[in-house]
């Protein structure tokens, strides 16, 4: 079964906390600070991996979490770095924020890497903070704490030429006539509840790559019938077959009905090159009705109509070769074939905001000033006093002054309450 859509929640790891450390070895005096730094923690990567097809390992597992970097040591010795997460996944992976739908990621080429959430930093032992004014200090800080994100993950099929049309047009038995795929197929329509993929062999050295997409009806755009979860794998195509039942009751509404969805869909995919055949032509009905069905797609400016038996296999062999010289003249897919990603302005991480809790107390929030509240210890004086030379720095204490901070009100930071004093 093709799994071709997923959520996952992935964490990179916090770094290695910093040491408070001071030397000591017999027969040397003053030793000083020697507390080593923290490992860096591990980033998420995804990456692809030729061999995958589908997106079925996400199932059975939908949290990542890449290890923490190793705390600092002392005598200088600093934590190890933790190892990366590298997340496989197959060709034709599109990654988005599960909450905004920004488009993070496409993924189209093997071993092609998409950084999602990059491991903290790892905290700074004493050793760093001595001078010659401050030669005893007990400041370290603690690792930077890692990202997370919670994804969509979606795959669209990667293949040069896409048949399209209305269930039970014999999609499937064509697909399976030019390639050695074997799609189910059986006479009603809604036979393929997934697409299915396929290679042809024209000569010794060139292989195209076919999709069977499941049939498309009326409404596929929003969301009826099968069409709405599958026309994404038509936008990685580069050129259409679209394929009429030649023993439709109007083969040509159908045509104009199938572009129209796709149209709703995606503008782009109205620009692809389409092939037209009439399917089925070894039934006396479908001859009867061939010259009207040319007439009336004539109107509509196709030029050009194969009528070909996939269930006989003729003339498929005309289609084939004609799609492939299609395919030759259609330049691969430009930046504007594909999803953009959403600009969105970054914001300063030294920005942040002040409010007034229902209890009396005050929230102060901003990346920065939480960042450096996580990597505080705050059973060191030393990193106390540096942690109130950062709100000073940001402008955090102006700010509360101003907001009507008095002694003894609470003022909480990320995770941690602290009680003003002035």
């Amino acid at each position: 079964m093709l799994i071709d859509q997923a959520q996952i929640y992935v964490r990179s790891g916090k770094g290695g906390d910093g040491m408070v450390h001071f030397h000591r070895e017999k027969f040397v005096p003053r030793g000083g600070p020697d507390g080593g730094d923290g490992g860096v923690g591990g980033s998420v990567y995804l990456e692809v991996k030729a061999t995958l097809n589908t997106l079925s390992n996400f199932q059975q597992k939908e949290r990542y979490i890449a290890t923490d970097g190793k705390n600092g040591g002392p005598n200088n010795m600093s934590g190890r770095g933790a190892p990366d997460l590298v997340i496989p996944v197959p060709p034709g992976t599109v990654i988005f924020d599960a909450f905004t739908g920004d488009l993070l990621g496409d993924l189209t080429e093997p071993g092609q890497r998409l950084l999602l959430c990059k491991g903290g930093r790892g905290g700074r032992g004493n050793q760093h903070f001595a001078s010659a004014r401050h030669q005893v200090p007990r400041t370290a800080e603690k690792g930077e704490p890692g990202e997370e994100k919670n994804l969509r993950l979606e795959l669209k099929l990667i293949a040069d030429i896409g048949i399209v049309g209305v269930p039970n047009a014999g999609k499937s038995t064509l697909l399976s006539a030019l390639t050695n795929a074997r799609p189910k197929i059986a006479p009603y329509p809604f036979t393929t509840l997934e697409p299915n993929l396929g290679v042809a062999r024209l000569d010794d050295e060139t292989t195209i790559v076919l999709a069977d997409i499941p049939g498309l009806i009326e409404g596929a755009s929003q969301g009826a019938g099968l069409g709405f979860e599958f026309l994404r794998h038509v936008q990685r195509t580069r050129v259409l077959v679209h394929l009429l039942d030649g023993l439709s009751p109007d083969p040509v509404a159908d045509f104009s009905q199938i572009n129209t969805e796709m149209s709703l869909f995606d503008p782009h995919l109205a620009k692809k090159p389409q092939i037209v055949a009439v399917n089925k032509i070894d039934q006396p009905e479908a001859q009867e009705n061939l010259e009207q069905i040319k007439k009336e797609l004539k109107k509509r400016g196709v030029s050009q109509v194969f009528t070909v038996s996939a269930m006989a296999r003729t003339e498929i062999r005309a289609l084939l070769q004609k799609a492939a010289a299609r395919l030759a003249e259609t330049p691969a897919l430009q930046d504007a074939d594909l999803p953009m990603p959403i600009y969105r302005p970054q914001e300063d991480p030294k920005d942040f905001s002040i409010r007034r809790q229902d209890d009396g107390s005050w929230r102060v929030s901003g990346v920065a000033i939480e960042r450096a509240a996580q990597m505080t210890y705050w059973e060191h004086p030393g990193s106390l006093r540096r942690f109130q030379k950062l709100m000073e720095a940001l402008g955090v204490e102006d700010a509360l002054r101003k907001a009507g901070v008095r002694d003894g009100d609470t003022v909480a930071v990320g995770d941690f309450e602290l009680e003003w004093q002035d």
